[in-house]
């Protein structure tokens, strides 16, 4: 069965992360398979408004982490490292919420941190249920949010509120994220898919070529230089990775030199 799931509703197209049976943790073949459903809606002129949701208990649990900590040390055979074609897997299916002509709304209940907030933050609209949790704790582990979380947020919820999520890496429950504009409308569990709808009748309601041309003026106002951001992201996220890589030869070396 395929981790991705498309259903059409009318004109919109319901975009499902179904790998419910790990929190719909995202591993490089959900990625792929996304990327290539969020393509296919873009492309797809019957198309006019797309929803991305998640099957099961949680919305998404963010990046596979067992699968990110067995790439993390590899290097493809030019000796490259394998964290930034992984990262650009990621990336790409943020991008493609962001730069399709037509409004996207993510549909958020539970959990929606790290990478998972990361491709919701390409999304035009976030709803989320009462009961959620977003947050970007990266820098807990000694990494950055590198998938535009540095770049999008601050052109959410403001400079200085991003940094306090991304510097202190916690979660927020669904109230916060609303009073800061991380979401823009929160409904109780129970009532998640008919707002969900609501919201979408209202874009529904405008002309689709007005309201796919005025989102990509604004998101271009937004982060000008979104590109240069994105490609600093992964700079210093290469540092990061080196610095944990470095800290933790250290032991082992004065454990040789002990031994020696």
């Amino acid at each position: 069965m395929s981790i991705v799931v498309t259903e059409d509703r009318g004109p919109v197209r319901h975009v499902v992360l179904n790998r419910a049976e790990k929190r719909n943790a995202m591993n490089q073949q959900l990625l792929r398979e996304l990327g290539s459903a969020l393509r296919a809606a873009a492309d797809e002129d019957t198309v006019e408004c797309v929803v991305l949701r998640g099957e099961g208990p949680v919305f998404s649990a963010g990046v596979d982490l067992g699968e990110l900590a067995s790439l993390a040390g590899n290097r493809s055979k030019t000796g490259q490292p394998v964290l930034r074609p992984f990262r650009n897997v990621f990336l790409d299916c943020a991008n493609l919420c962001e730069t399709m002509p037509k409004p996207v709304v993510c549909q958020i209940h539970r959990t929606c941190v790290g990478g998972a907030l990361e491709v919701a933050l390409g999304c035009d609209l976030r709803i989320a249920s009462s009961d959620s949790q977003l947050g970007l704790p990266e820098v807990k582990f000694g990494i950055i949010p590198d998938v535009g979380g540095c770049s999008r947020l601050p052109a959410v919820v403001g400079l200085g509120r991003a940094k306090e999520l991304i510097m202190t890496g916690r979660l927020i429950d669904a109230a916060e994220a609303h009073r800061i504009g991380l979401v823009n409308r929160v409904a109780s569990p129970e009532e998640l898919e008919r707002a969900t709808q609501t919201l979408v009748d209202e874009l529904l309601a405008n002309s689709p070529v007005a309201v796919g041309r005025a989102k990509r003026v604004m998101d271009a106002s937004a982060r000008p230089a979104l590109a240069q951001t994105l490609e600093l992201e992964v700079a210093v996220q290469e540092y990061c990775v080196a610095a944990l890589r470095e800290q933790a030869d250290q032991p082992r070396q004065t454990a040789e030199v002990v031994a020696g």
